[in-house]
């Protein structure tokens, strides 16, 4: 998963602040918006407001124009395809941490094998003496 930190996606930067950073006209900033490539959240007044991650994205948009040569439509792919990595690698992690769980339920029930037949299943750790009740 893409973690963000908190204040990463906190909109901050107006138009003209983030072209200067990246060194691109407020105008490739617009056209990026109509493409669908970065959407910055607006003001009451419809003022654009750049997050840290939307700056991020913008440099990778950026590398992959000027680097790479790759035009806007390959662009727009390229980004959807990484989202759905990113997206399949969270969902690898999750599996990964249930089959663990899963592993040490089995080795929690080869160490006591009577919790099989119990109608609850508990181990010597859930029990509570009856003297702390």
């Amino acid at each position: 998963m893409t973690s963000s930190a908190p204040d990463r996606d906190k909109p901050v930067f107006m138009i003209s602040v983030v072209a200067e950073m990246l060194d691109i006209h407020p105008q490739t900033l617009r056209l990026y918006e109509r493409e669908g490539l970065v959407v910055p959240k607006r003001t009451d007044g419809n003022t654009r407001l750049y997050s840290q991650d939307d700056i991020d994205k913008l440099r990778r948009v950026l590398s992959l124009t000027r680097e790479l040569g790759v035009n806007l439509a390959g662009v727009e792919v390229i980004l959807s395809m990484r989202q759905k990595m990113e997206q399949l690698q969270d969902a690898v992690e999750q599996l990964v941490q249930y089959v663990q769980q899963l592993e040490m339920q089995v080795k929690v029930t080869e160490r006591n094998p009577q919790i099989l037949n119990a109608l609850v299943k508990v181990t010597r750790q859930d029990l509570m003496p009856t003297s702390d009740i």
